[in-house]
């Protein structure tokens, strides 16, 4: 084995991503430091680490959140880098500039990679001067209600009100007439202010049946940048990613080859060194820039499926200086699934203990996860519990060989997203390829109403769970004896958030 580019690494977070990091830096002969809060002390990542510190409450900011911990933990046991995963401190300017001074590498861009691209306005006008397609709209924040009413209507209705600083689908309004224009303008700046502290938004216009579809880049200290195809996130609830797939079924050779040239061109622009992600809108046969992520997105993995990358490996390789990869010629197709601790219908957050679990695989299945039997799922972090990854020859195996391992997988304790996936993978318009970001709101959320004998199955559920609890509906149920696969799911879950 060569030599690894570091000795020891500090990984900045928890759950899948902790995990998915410090496999890799195995892999590479890197020994690894985790991280954790009172609620994660016996979380996965904490036990599988070289070496796990302490470092502090279970709130985020008392203890993810707090780059001055994260950095004396490092000192603490000599690591010479820190990676920051995705999400908290993960694009952070100043924690960048923090980890530099403090002579430990941030792998990682720069704090002005992270400030420039991290401001949308700001990131609007590299990208417009790198000549990358923009959606129609300003370049700066509007304070004054006449001119921004006077600016609507010069670009046209419907149009997007963003949080300058945004990102996670926060300050974000779509307004489709003038009269709810100033109103949702000041919902936008109080939701921008609430979750970044910035309450500064721009105006663009809103994009018809729009797809969300991204370049993966990674650029190295020499200029180089390579892009590793695109992927797309169209299915997404309240602006969150949950089903993504690669390649886009509607991007041509020709698109393809202009959306990497553009991601290419503005990673160069602005001097990023690290993996990163352009976001560009599709609607049309054409792309419009959306944002830059300066950090390792949670749907890396379709990319590695595919190209046969390890993105992460990429990473530490251009923090120690190495030319980043040539992009290998693709195969196939890959899906991936986020699975998210979360009620299917109205996608409020599930917490409790995981009492059942059954891990899914077989040939081109892949499960990111940080889960285990006894597992607590708490409100102090994102609902993500895992992310099942799927590759087969073509985009119709794929699509089957995802729900076969969604059908595998058992989670009881908490609900899960997992019935919502299943329902946008098997219906026609996923199918089709022909959706956009809406496609949840046009299907019906629920999984199909399979019948089952309810009398059955609440003998095998009472016997697994030890209880007399679970019986056959009575008749002010109102449901008769058989009732839909989703009730009766819905129904053992919720018996499995209560003590035995």
């Amino acid at each position: 084995m060569s030599k690894p580019p570091f000795k020891r690494v500090l990984i900045a977070n928890r759950g899948e991503i902790a995990m998915r990091v410090m496999r890799t830096a195995r892999e590479m002969g890197i020994e690894t430091v985790a991280v954790y809060s009172d609620a994660d002390r016996n979380a996965l990542h904490a036990r599988r680490a070289d070496i796990a510190v302490h470092i502090g409450p279970s709130a985020p900011s008392e203890s993810y959140l707090r780059g001055d911990k994260i950095l004396a933990a490092a000192k603490q046991v000599g690591a010479d880098c820190i990676h920051p995963g995705y999400g908290f401190l993960s694009e952070n300017a100043a924690f960048s500039d923090a980890c530099e001074k403090a002579g430990v590498v941030f792998v990682g861009p720069s704090a002005h990679a992270i400030r420039l691209m991290g401001d949308k306005v700001e990131a609007r006008r590299a990208a417009d001067a790198a000549e990358v397609p923009l959606v129609p709209g300003l370049k700066d924040d509007v304070r004054d209600d006449a001119v921004l009413i006077e600016k609507a209507a010069e670009i046209g209705y419907p149009v997007m009100l963003k949080a300058a600083a945004g990102g996670g689908g926060k300050g974000i309004r779509i307004v489709h007439e003038e009269k709810k224009l100033l109103q949702a303008a000041e919902l936008a700046r109080n939701e921008a202010r609430a979750a970044f502290g910035d309450d500064r938004v721009y105006l663009e216009k809103f994009v018809t049946r729009p797809r969300h579809v991204e370049v993966q880049i990674v650029a190295d200290q020499h200029g180089n940048v390579t892009a590793f195809g695109e992927r797309e996130c169209s299915v997404q609830r309240r602006h969150q990613k949950l089903v993504e797939e690669s390649p886009c079924s509607v991007v041509t050779p020709e698109l393809r080859e202009r959306m990497c040239d553009a991601a290419q061109r503005l990673a160069r622009a602005v001097g990023y060194v690290g993996a990163g992600t352009i976001e560009f809108l599709h609607s049309e046969g054409e792309f419009y820039f959306l944002e830059m992520n300066t950090r390792l997105q949670v749907e890396h993995p379709i990319t590695e499926m595919r190209f046969g990358v390890d993105l992460v490996r990429e990473m530490f390789r251009v923090a120690a200086g190495e030319t980043v990869m040539e992009c290998p010629e693709p195969r196939g197709h890959a899906i991936e699934i986020r699975i998210n601790a979360e009620d299917p219908e109205t996608y409020f957050p599930s917490l409790g203990s995981i009492r059942r679990l059954n891990m899914p695989g077989g040939p081109g299945v892949r499960l990111d996860s940080c889960l285990y039997r006894g597992m607590e799922v708490t409100p102090y972090y994102d609902s993500m519990l895992a992310k099942l990854v799927v590759h087969a020859e073509d985009r119709p195996r794929a699509i089957e060989r995802a729900i076969r391992a969604l059908q595998e997988m058992r989670l009881v304790g908490v609900a899960t997203s997992i019935p919502v996936a299943l329902r946008a993978l098997q219906s026609e318009l996923f199918r089709s390829g022909d959706y956009d970001t809406s496609i949840l709101e046009k299907i019906d959320r629920r999984p199909p109403a399979e019948m089952i004998d309810v009398g059955m199955l609440a003998a095998a559920v009472g016997h697994y769970l030890h209880t007399e609890e679970v019986a056959a509906p009575s008749a002010t149920d109102g449901l008769g004896p058989r009732m839909p696969m989703w009730k009766v799911v819905d129904r053992v879950e919720r018996l499995g958030r209560r003590p035995l």
